[in-house]
């Protein structure tokens, strides 16, 4: 029993943190957002060919990313402002929880390999099988060789991986981060791409679905190192 003296109590209500879904049609800063994902093993370059794309620039020892990381960048295509938000996952086993969660909502994802480590290419088959689990089915995929300039350490020839790619139906291209080859025009096709998806689909499905704007960005930590 509480006497009549007693304090009243205090309630105290908490709200959980929620990401605020805005359509982007309310944007007037751009027409489309599109969320990119790169996969592939650690050490294949995924972080030099996001910097290349995003920055412009090239760092020899750039670190493994813990986690996940991500950049934007806006580009212009047929006379629409597209907005890339590109996640940069980590290719470790021990990470592969954590990242596994940013494929859903993925627009289209990039899966690269070392074309001088055969064995980052025969793991793509895996990588593919991870976006066939959390994926959404009609998610626009781009297969990389990276490190192309790298010619007399190559350990898988284009042609076989070329012939890879036309068997399970994905488009292929080889860049080097350290030289910039290809690498403007491997996110600018991928972009183009879903560009042509969203624009071929049904009138009433057209619209562009919400996007999260995301307030901060994640903790990126690195260790370890990607060369090319």
């Amino acid at each position: 029993e509480i006497s009549a003296s007693a304090s009243p109590l205090l309630y105290i209500v908490l709200v959980p943190l929620r990401f605020s879904v805005v359509p982007e049609t309310m944007n007037p800063e751009y027409d489309y957002l599109f969320k990119l994902l790169l996969i592939g093993d650690s050490g294949v370059g995924k972080s030099c060919l996001l910097l290349r794309f995003s920055d412009d620039s090239y760092v020899d020892s750039y670190i493994s990313t813990i986690g996940v990381d991500f950049k934007i960048r806006t580009v212009e295509q047929e006379g629409k402002t597209i907005k890339l938000q590109i996640w940069d996952t980590a290719g470790q086993e021990r990470f592969r929880t954590i990242t596994s969660s940013y494929y859903r909502g993925a627009h289209g994802i990039i899966i690269v390999y070392d074309v001088t480590d055969e064995e980052s290419f025969n793991n793509v088959k895996q990588w593919l099988s991870e976006i066939d689990r959390y994926a959404s089915d009609n998610v626009n995929k781009l297969l990389v060789g990276n490190k192309c300039d790298l010619a007399e350490n190559r350990a898988v020839p284009y042609e076989t991986a070329k012939a890879f790619a036309d068997e399970i139906g994905v488009p292929f291209m080889e860049t080097s981060a350290k030289d910039a080859t290809n690498v403007e025009q491997a996110f600018m096709a991928m972009s183009a791409s879903i560009k042509e998806r969203m624009a071929s689909q049904p009138a009433g499905n057209n619209a562009r679905p919400p996007t999260v704007q995301i307030r901060g960005q994640p903790v990126a930590q690195k260790n370890g190192c990607c060369s090319t």
